[in-house]
């Protein structure tokens, strides 16, 4: 992310491609099968060496790194998490809450600044008709595509899910990451009626400090150390010693 590049591993070898001039530093990304593109949320994190600005932006590259689109609703935007599926692309906010779904070359609100309080990652339903949406402060959210209608989902008990950060679907599951506390965790859980079922499938080591994941055929790939604490206090050292790791689905 601080040196604005996107590494790479195609067929047993690693790569590295550099963000396009005129674009601000890589967050979250996700891979857009059917136009070919990356798809990848920018912004200047509050961190040593990243200029300040007025606002982000959700940008594509190709296969070759080349700058296919760039959009944004407008000042004050700061995206964190993107995702893709089904040819739709959704981009959501951490500072404000607010969710976008990618109209044309327009972000139009599906949760707008304001209603919910952080926005992380994002996963389409099974049937293309709702939203899945982590907030860091309110829990899981769904939004109708349709209504825009936003719905929380609650654990038993009618307590929230927060610190969820990551989020991908497989099949009827889906797998987010923990890291509200420490250690982080993955978890899974399933929408059932008007709640979630939740489980933790790993908790702690190798998970010092994670964010991101994505689905990579039958496993998951996780950023398992984001080194957050380093990137901020450059003084600090690594709390774990893998960055990037592999869980096989149980």
């Amino acid at each position: 992310m601080l040196d604005r590049t996107i590494l790479i591993r195609r067929a047993g070898a690693d790569a590295s491609m550099a963000m396009p001039a005129g674009t601000l530093h890589p967050m979250g990304l996700a891979w857009d099968a059917r136009r070919n593109w990356l798809w990848i949320a920018t912004d200047c994190p509050d961190l040593p060496g990243v200029a300040k600005c007025e606002s982000g932006a959700l940008v594509a590259v190709d296969r070759k790194g080349q700058l296919t689109a760039k959009v944004s609703p407008g000042p004050g935007f700061h995206p964190g998490d993107v995702s893709t599926a089904n040819g739709e692309v959704f981009v959501s906010d951490g500072l404000n809450g607010a969710v976008y779904r990618l109209r044309g070359r327009q972000l139009d609100p599906l949760i707008a600044p304001g209603v919910a309080r952080s926005a992380q990652g994002t996963a389409l339903t099974a049937d293309g008709r709702h939203l899945v949406v982590a907030d860091y402060g309110r829990g899981i959210a769904t939004v109708d595509l349709k209504t825009k209608a936003r719905t929380l989902l609650p654990m038993a008990g009618d307590k929230p899910l927060r610190g969820l950060d990551g989020l991908v679907r497989v099949g009827e599951e889906y797998y987010a990451i923990h890291n509200g506390s420490s250690p982080g965790s993955l978890v899974r859980f399933r929408i059932n009626g008007a709640q979630i079922d939740v489980a933790v499938v790993q908790r702690g080591a190798p998970l010092a400090d994670p964010t991101q994941l994505a689905r990579d055929g039958n496993r998951l790939l996780i950023v398992a150390d984001a080194g957050w604490p380093g990137a901020s206090k450059p003084d600090q050292p690594p709390r774990g010693a893998d960055t990037l790791v592999a869980f096989p689905f149980p």
